[in-house]
């Protein structure tokens, strides 16, 4: 097979390490050295353990939790203390551009992990966003891997830090959620390393991607878990590195007794796998029965981080009426359910029962209090789980007699504030959206409101981008929040009123259309089979085609490595608003761009001024372009970011450093990363499109 076109059976199939080391950390090191400290004491426990309790350890007990579960169900156990923090989540988390606030959200679901008795979390969910209608899009960080690793390295040690392990998801191309269970991805070996990772195989049984690169390319000691019902096979899963089967036992149970006995799998192969769980339960601290679900979860200091990450999380994306200004407005409309719908659970996947979830209409009314007054309407209604299990689209027509009620009550205000997007139905594990459209007619809505009164603010609730192009052109301010957890009505409340400056940055870029995506746009997605299920873990939920095994499906990564801004920049798309971007009420100037050559690669040093009389935070990114490069690249990529926090008037001196390894390519003739020398251009700035400073003629 040509190394151009390896395979990969994307399954939902690998989730990933415990304490995991990461690439993009300079001090790798320093947990895999904590996992290879029981050495001996493992030796010990495996010569006394019997094949069968061996085996035993390779498959779990029961489904999994998010509230507390009845025993081999996903019905409720009914506990009282078993709430928690509803963070926000992955995509609003990559919107602060942070890593101090990604290790503080690590940490702090670390804690409330603990409280509940559980020593591993499931979780940072680190697939890059290929597509802007994946189901899962609102969990994962970003389309850049940069980004995403950053965020994600700062979050495991977090956690770790707290005592708590990770299991990273997903390994590899688990990009789509539309049969997400055996579509067959095909993709380059260079894209594969610089996007993604590269495999053959089912994810589960790849010794490529499990042995070769995990264990041994980068170092990995630790256990692998497989995501639930990603194993296919026994021996071939188990003699190319998986730990652990979720949630049952149909392959690594009786099954793998029997293959040992019958010879087909070496016992050494068995302890080697044992061996890889003991290094992880024997680096972690146990939670005591006695402890767990004892104590309330969900508490102040939780809280507290919750709220700062989503103040730094909202992306103002156009301004020409915030802050609100309370000396001339006396009332305002709030229109839409979002304003009133509750996030924390809904759909499939990644809920939390959590103890407080401030609206965004109740975030408001605390805010303002008795000196504005609030009226509110529904305007629409939200797409809900019963439409969806009768198959009926989002795209459903406008309620004409909320969307009169809603244009009636805007006629009057001072200020109308529409809350328009997604809701946790729409944006769902088990199924991807078909289209970006704004659901229940809302495009006609905001077109009906912005005509009763041009002072529009639109405030879009979404996990992913959708289409935002009537909503942009009839608004005169519009704001993206996110699903962004317990605090966010209040975080949203802030930012409206001028408490805080907005700061955040999106992650991923927004598309003015769907054909143009890049694995849109090549044909490669979505892929056609006719309904003929034959099951998925949360197929009796979903009613979703996602794991139909009845035809062979190949998604053929057609964009390879150009996702995201990558593609839009060498295609010369233009896109609704850019990767990177977001406004704020200061204004900052980018000057004095010095960048130095270092031992571990550059140093990037410029001065960031507020030139405004309100504090804000600016996130100051930089860009590399390799105009004379002899092999295909991105016009830029993302190589570094901070976030710089400057009160009215400050300016400071930012030193962002670039590291040399970052900046190496993934040869595939020598199988290996390599650094090609030749000029490299440097570019700083405050998003993907506005990067006001360049330095170049720096040799490599």
């Amino acid at each position: 097979m040509d190394r151009k076109d390896f395979i990969s059976k994307a399954t939902k199939a690998i989730v990933g390490v415990a304490l995991a080391f990461s690439p993009v950390t300079s001090q790798a090191q320093t947990y895999p050295s904590k996992l290879l400290s029981h050495e001996t004491e493992i030796d010990n426990i495996i010569k006394q353990m019997t094949l069968e309790e061996k085996i035993d350890m390779l498959h779990g007990k029961n489904i999994g939790i998010r509230e507390e579960m009845e025993p081999h169900s996903w019905n409720s156990a009914h506990l009282t203390t078993d709430s928690a923090t509803f963070f926000p989540t992955g995509s609003a988390l990559a919107a602060t551009w942070s890593t101090e606030w990604a290790y503080a959200y690590g940490k702090g679901m670390s804690r409330e992990a603990r409280l509940r008795g559980k020593d591993m979390i499931l979780g940072p969910a680190i697939n890059i966003q290929r597509i802007p209608t994946g189901g899962r899009t609102y969990e994962y960080l970003s389309e850049d891997p940069l980004l995403s690793g950053m965020l994600a390295v700062a979050y495991t040690r977090g956690s770790q830090d707290d005592g708590t392990a990770v299991c990273l998801k997903h390994y590899a191309l688990n990009n789509q959620e539309d049969y997400r269970g055996f579509v067959d991805v095909r993709i380059s070996d260079r894209a594969m390393h610089e996007i993604y990772l590269r495999n053959g195989r089912w994810c589960s049984e790849n010794e490529h991607l499990l042995t070769m690169i995990l264990r041994q390319q980068w170092g990995f000691p630790g256990m692998v878990i497989s995501d639930w019902g990603g194993v296919h096979s026994t021996v071939d899963a188990v003699t190319a590195g998986m730990n652990v089967e979720m949630p049952g036992s149909r392959f690594m149970g009786q099954a793998l007794l029997d293959s040992v006995k019958a010879g087909k799998v070496s016992e050494a192969v068995i302890d080697q796998r044992v061996r890889e769980i003991l290094r992880v339960r024997l680096t972690v601290k146990p939670v005591a029965k006695e402890i767990a679900n004892s104590q309330p979860v969900g508490n102040p200091e939780e809280m507290t981080t919750a709220l700062e990450v989503a103040r730094r999380s909202i992306v103002l994306l156009k301004n020409g009426l915030l802050p609100i200004d309370t000396k001339r407005v006396k009332y305002i409309a709030v229109i839409g359910e979002n304003a009133v719908t509750k996030m924390a659970l809904g759909g499939v996947g990644a809920g939390v029962k959590t103890r407080c979830e401030i609206t965004p209409l109740e975030g408001l009314q605390a805010a303002l209090g008795t000196s504005v007054k609030i009226t509110y309407a529904p305007g629409y209604k939200s797409f809900d789980r019963e439409g969806r299990n009768k198959r009926q689209s989002p795209q459903q027509p406008i309620d004409r007699q909320l969307m009169a009620q809603a244009v009636k009550a805007a006629k009057g205000a001072d200020l109308v504030i529409f809350f328009a997007g997604d809701n946790r139905e729409v944006e769902t594990e088990g199924s991807d959206r078909k289209s970006i459209t704004l659901p229940s007619g809302q495009d006609e809505l905001a077109v009906a409101l912005a005509k009763a009164n041009k002072r529009l603010v639109t405030v879009v609730v979404a996990g992913g981008p959708v289409d935002i192009s009537t909503v942009d052109e009839v608004s005169a301010a519009l704001l993206v929040s996110w699903f962004n957890g317990s605090m966010g009505g209040q975080a949203l409340a802030e930012v409206l009123t001028g408490k805080i400056s907005p700061s955040g940055k999106l992650p991923m870029t927004w598309p003015k259309r769907l054909d143009d995506v890049p694995a849109y746009a090549t044909g490669t997605y979505p892929q056609n089979i006719q309904d003929n299920n034959q099951g998925d873990i949360f197929v009796d939920i979903t009613r979703n085609r996602s794991n139909d095994r009845s035809q062979q499906l190949i998604a053929n990564y057609g964009e390879e490595s150009l996702v995201g801004y990558r593609w839009y920049d060498s295609k010369q798309v233009p896109v609704a608003y850019p990767f990177g971007f977001g406004l704020s009420y200061a204004t900052f100037q980018y000057s004095d761009l010095k960048v130095q050559p270092t031992a571990e690669g550059f140093n990037v040093q410029f001065v960031l001024s507020n030139n405004s009389s309100v504090d804000a935070e600016e996130v100051a990114q930089v860009y590399v372009s390799r105009p004379s490069s002899h092999i295909e690249r991105p016009i830029k990529e993302l190589k570094g970011f901070q976030r710089v926090a400057l009160k009215a008037g400050e300016r400071k001196t930012v030193t962002i450093s670039v590291r040399r390894t970052d900046l190496c390519h993934w040869d595939e003739s020598a199988q290996t990363w390599m650094l090609e020398p030749g000029n490299i251009v440097f570019l700083v700035g405050g998003s993907s499109d506005s990067l006001p400073l360049k330095a170049e003629h720096f040799n490599l």
